[in-house]
């Protein structure tokens, strides 16, 4: 999934838009564009906030001038044909040009939300989200009703385990929604539905908690600095860090740390020389 945000304004002439691929976009305030069949038929259009377009491979228009500041999502072809999971063909949308969809919007408000931030969760929050916007956007505009296909119960205790192992063994890695899948053989869609079956979140959610708790412990018996903890648990910043802990722990690394001043253990060479003057 690639995410961008564009503003437009005053053109000179207006363009014919040929669209590659399929790209959602959300009005990021309110504002208007004209655009139409011909040249000679642009009709301006006015948008509100949160309001959504749907251009489709092939799909094309008239572009004349706008006063208008958008996020951009392309959802790519994998990603839809891993929502069907098997369903085979290619998978065709319908363009829509004004559209309302709170499921959509709530996602896209999500993913623009981590744009301004910098991105600091990662290729698995991406994944997980273009995901979701795939099986939305099959279920509601498909141009052949394609229905998301679902799954009874979750997945079983040896992939399970694998998969804690996996993210464990990649803990400061960037890890991404096919590789969580592939450890255990299943497609990303199989995967993503199976796995919050089983564990009652995201695996996005289950991966943030296990490196929070990873940090935890090194918070707890370590002197190494906030920054280095965040990276050996896989935060791109210390500020990304600091965010996610305060949300799941109610404090900061900081704060957290200062509950345990007499619970910092000592250094294995510190502990080799208490032990060489006892037995002196």
């Amino acid at each position: 999934m690639r995410v961008s945000a564009e503003v437009r304004g005053l053109i000179k002439e207006p363009y014919l838009q040929v669209h590659k691929e399929n790209a959602l976009g959300m009005l990021l305030r309110p504002g208007s564009m004209e655009f139409g069949p011909r040249r000679s038929a642009l009709t301006r259009t006015t948008f509100n906030a949160g309001e959504m377009g749907l251009c489709t491979p092939h799909a094309e228009q008239w572009i004349g001038s706008a006063d208008m500041e958008h996020l951009i999502v392309i959802i790519s072809d994998g990603a839809l044909a891993a929502a069907c999971d098997g369903a085979g063909g290619s998978v065709e949308l319908h363009p829509q040009w004004k559209m309302t969809d709170a499921r959509l919007s709530s996602l896209l408000a999500a993913v623009n939300s981590e744009r301004v931030a910098g991105f600091p969760s990662g290729r698995l929050f991406l994944d997980s989200v273009e995901q979701a916007l795939a099986a939305a956007l099959i279920n509601g505009y498909a141009v052949r009703h394609r229905p998301v296909r679902t799954y009874r119960g979750g997945l079983s205790p040896v992939r399970l385990r694998k998969v804690k192992e996996f993210v464990h063994a990649k803990m400061e890695d960037e890890l991404s929604l096919g590789e969580l899948a592939q450890s255990v053989g299943l497609s990303t869609a199989h995967f993503a539905e199976m796995f919050r079956k089983s564990m009652g979140e995201t695996p996005h959610q289950f991966v943030l908690r296990v490196r929070i708790e990873r940090a935890k412990e090194m918070l707890r018996s370590a002197e190494s600095r906030v920054l280095d903890v965040a990276i050996a648990c896989g935060f791109k910043t210390q500020q990304h860090f600091a965010r996610v802990f305060r949300q799941l722990c109610g404090a900061t690394p900081t704060e957290y740390r200062g509950e345990f001043p007499r619970h910092v253990l000592p250094r294995s060479s510190e502990i080799n020389f208490h032990e060489h003057n006892q037995q002196v």
